[in-house]
């Protein structure tokens, strides 16, 4: 199984949210209709900003959300949703995918 880290968009609020999941758009849903996290419940609706594949190390994707969180840099991840953003050094791993659906 693949995982992949996610960036949500609150535009209602102008808030973000990074996670990682092996599913972020089943997880997209989750955010907008569950009831069991705290911090995106108050910010619904969400949406996806940009989705990364990590691959099937769920290791490096919990080590990868807990970096970035850890900057708590707004800056960072507006450089991450830009399509024509290079990430560099542990970041530079980062593999965007198309978060588009049917």
């Amino acid at each position: 199984m693949d995982f992949y880290l996610y960036i949500l968009y609150s535009p209602k609020f102008d808030k973000f949210y990074i996670g990682y999941s092996a599913d972020p758009w089943i997880r997209l849903e989750q955010h907008n209709s569950g009831t069991f996290h705290k911090f995106t419940s108050s910010y619904r609706p969400w949406e996806l900003a940009a989705v990364f594949k990590i691959g099937r190390d769920r290791s490096l994707a919990m080590k990868m959300e807990k970096f970035i969180k850890k900057q708590k840099s707004r800056s960072l991840l507006e450089k991450l949703i830009d399509v024509n953003f290079v990430p560099e050094g542990f970041l530079a791993q980062l593999l965007r995918v198309p978060h588009v659906r049917d």
